[in-house]
């Protein structure tokens, strides 16, 4: 997955416009080519890890049931999709992250929890609940993606800092840890504002939403857990202005950083780096009523409402993304570095069985937290606003804080109207 897929996918909860000019739809919709059965054309937003184009057309050519054609969608795919499927030249099969409740509500997407149902469990619960509405499963995950803190062994163990286990011990840690060329901690190049998302709040032991659909962190917590984060900042903790941001592990490898946020993705190259000479943890927690978390994502196989040929699609969809387990770890580890979805292929995967990769599998499963469904692209800027002006400004959370439930309360009753 392209750096600017995965921001998509994660950061702040997936806020961040991707980059390049919005490619037009047209009526190329990928369909013709020789082959029996019926013609389903499959999209695919641009990943930049070399192979995986490749990977994904020849799972579809081994496909023997229908014609399938893959579509590669640079730019920004959530528009282009949005607007293709208002159209009868869109997809029959796509990827989707968002905004799956407006396609779910205007039946832009098809019913398939007939699909999903006999292996439910084995999907990672946390990266499902965003695909499902009204007890319907909409969307088959294809490869989880999660964040981890990063942390280097020899920079702590000579300072006489432990990994972290709570936002009190990460404040502290992170000062201890800053030196005259080393940061404590690097949380991006903006503090924080744009990777941690709905993250402290969950580390608090609350939530964006509540599984009952009301705002989730009305309580004293979340700006008791906000004010820490400012307290990074305002300690001077935190690296600001590196040469790359949060995504890139280029800070950390460089001993820019003692910690580091950033990507399941990374840990390769930080390995390859470091050796064994760092860790990970996931965020740690805040409070009596907190628990260790970290974000998890995960694009979803769909099929359009729209296709003319809608049971071939779901049956290849079923094929491809239920059935196939062999391409879908293929998927998964081949070609970058992310946990497949199904819980019983991640626990057999040999590149995630041991070391920090076994690690990050059983935060990802045990503490993982992805966006619900409920939270919408106004409920996730005003948020980040807030965040934005809390942490660099040192605004009141509690105020802040009112303003957003303000707005994530008349949002859910504009989604729950639909």
């Amino acid at each position: 997955m392209t750096v600017i897929g995965r921001r998509r996918l994660l950061a702040a909860g997936g806020g961040i416009a991707l980059a390049g000019a919005l490619a037009a739809c047209g009526s190329n919709t990928g369909r013709g080519g020789s082959g029996s059965g019926p013609a389903l054309a499959q999209w695919y937003h641009q990943y930049g890890e070399p192979g995986t184009q490749q990977a994904v057309k020849r799972y579809a050519a081994a496909y023997k049931k229908a014609h399938v054609t893959v579509q590669w969608r640079p730019g920004d795919y959530d528009r282009q999709t949005a607007a293709a499927l208002l159209t009868d030249s869109g997809p029959d099969v796509f990827e989707v992250n968002g905004p799956l409740l407006d396609q779910i509500q205007s039946g832009q997407v098809v019913d398939l929890t007939d699909l999903v149902a006999p292996v439910k469990d084995d999907f990672n619960q946390a990266v499902l609940a965003p695909k499902i509405w009204q007890d319907r499963i909409w969307g088959i995950p294809q490869a989880v993606d999660t964040q981890l803190l990063y942390y280097r062994k020899s920079l702590l163990k000579d300072a006489g800092v432990q990994p972290p286990q709570s936002v009190d011990a990460l404040v502290d840690a992170a000062k201890k840890l800053t030196t005259g060329k080393v940061k404590g901690l690097f949380l991006g190049n903006d503090g924080g504002v744009g990777v941690l998302g709905g993250t402290p709040l969950f580390a608090a032991g609350l939530s964006l939403i509540t599984e009952d659909g009301k705002a989730g962190f009305d309580d004293p917590a979340a700006a008791r857990v906000l004010a820490k984060i400012r307290q990074l900042y305002v300690d001077e903790s935190l690296l600001l202005g590196a040469p790359t941001d949060w995504s890139d592990p280029a800070a950390f490898v460089q001993g820019l950083t003692a910690m580091q946020w950033s990507g399941l993705w990374a840990l390769p190259q930080i390995a390859k780096a470091l050796g064994d000479d760092f860790g990970v943890l996931p965020f740690p927690k805040d409070g009596a009523g907190g628990k260790p978390t970290v974000p998890v994502g995960a694009y979803a196989c769909a099929v359009s409402g729209r296709s003319k040929q809608t049971a071939a699609a779901k049956e290849f969809a079923k094929w491809l993304w239920i059935d196939r387990t062999d391409f879908q770890q293929d998927f998964a580890l081949s070609y970058g570095f992310h946990i497949p979805a199904r819980i019983s292929l991640a626990k057999k995967a040999e590149r995630l069985q041991q070391g920090p990769a076994a690690d990050a599998v059983r935060f990802a499963t045990e503490h993982g937290y992805a966006e619900p469904l409920l939270w919408t692209s106004a409920d996730r800027n005003a948020y980040q606003d807030a965040l934005s002006r809390i942490i660099k400004d040192g605004a009141n959370p509690e105020t802040e804080l009112r303003a957003v439930l303000r707005k994530v309360d008349a949002e859910l009753q504009r989604v729950k109207k639909k």
